[in-house]
Parts: C-alpha cells; structure tokens; sequence
C-alpha cells in the first residue's frame, strides 16, 4: 500500500498508522505536529536514539516506561544521574536495556544542562525548512535522510549529542513537526 488507507473510523491515514491502536493514537494526535520545549525535544531525541534498529512501536508501548524511568526526561533531573542510576536502568524492564543508548541518554543530558534555556529548541528548529515540501501522494516519497537531516545530526554531534545520525535526526524532524509527512489525502495532516 501506499497512498492512505481509511481506518475502522473511515478517516484517512498514512498506512503505517493502521496495525495497532498505538499507532493510530500517535499518528492522530503527535507525529508531524510542532513539538517545543527543550525537555519534550530531549525526549524525543532520546526516544528516537532508543528507536534505532527496533520498531517504533516497541518504543511506543514502552513509553511510560521510559519515561518514569528517566524522570519525565527532564535533562537537569537526568543530567544528575549516577552510576546507580545507570546500572538502575539497566536493570529496568520497562525499557530498552541497551547500554550504548542508556549512556549517550545520560551523556546528552549533562551537555545539554550546560545549555541555555531554550538552545537545543532553537537549534533543532533552526533545521526546520523555510519552505514546506509538497505534500507526499505515496510512501515511497517520504525519505529517510534529507539534507537538512544530515546537517541537524552534525549540529547535534559538534554540540557533543550522542547516538544521533541523519536518520535519527529525520525521524526526529518528522515525530516533533519540523516536517510534515502525512501523505496528501492523510486525514491528520491539517487537523482542523
């Protein structure tokens, strides 16, 4: 399939959106739709890195889990971590126990509680393009990397971000609306 498919709801959706209840969830009500603030981008970032190589719905399903298990995401909160901390996560079943990914999460927080309120949100949308691209008709014509995608990921390594590359920092410009993907007929896509 690739142009939208209507659901039980007879609303259109991106395909993707339509094999579980959480996938429609998030399709409906978070993904392309303007994510701010340097906490909610932090977990978004973090989420993202804990996505690579796995579904995004095994991240979904473990959302809260992530989430109670990294304090909310906040970065001063998770930036005060310790070893505890990360043998504590680990250990935590509500989550994905991926050592590489726990540490850059850890790492990043404490680079970004050196920032400035409000800088890893300017710098992140800085790579928004000026100009939207035309709306997608089909699957196939949504990237996977872009230009401004692989330039994102470089800002975010020279600033010290961990575990982050052009794929990582597209999906991230997808989940948190710098672009928005929705095909053309998608239902979600301008939500009244």
């Amino acid at each position: 399939m690739s142009g939208t498919v209507p659901g039980l709801d007879g609303r259109r959706r991106c395909p993707w959106a339509l094999s579980t209840e959480e996938y429609v969830l998030y399709h409906d009500t978070e993904w392309g739709r303007p994510v701010h603030g340097d906490d909610a981008l932090y977990e978004r970032l973090c989420l993202e890195a804990f996505q690579s190589g796995l579904s995004w719905l095994t991240i979904l399903r473990r959302r809260e889990g992530f989430r109670k298990a990294f304090s909310d995401f906040g970065i001063a909160k998770v930036a005060a971590f310790d070893e505890r901390d990360a043998q504590r996560l680990l250990a935590d079943a509500g989550i994905i126990r991926n050592r590489a990914k726990i540490e850059a999460t850890l790492a990043n927080a404490k680079v970004l509680a050196e920032w400035q309120p409000g800088e890893l949100d300017e710098l992140i949308w800085s790579h928004a393009p000026e100009k939207p691209a035309p709306a997608p008709t089909a699957a196939g014509e949504i990237p996977a990397i872009t230009p401004a995608s692989t330039a994102l990921a470089k800002a975010l390594k020279k600033a010290g971000i961990r575990f982050v590359g052009p794929t990582t920092a597209y999906a991230l410009m997808q989940a948190c609306g710098l672009v928005n993907d929705h095909l053309a007929d998608c239902d979600a896509r301008d939500p009244a």
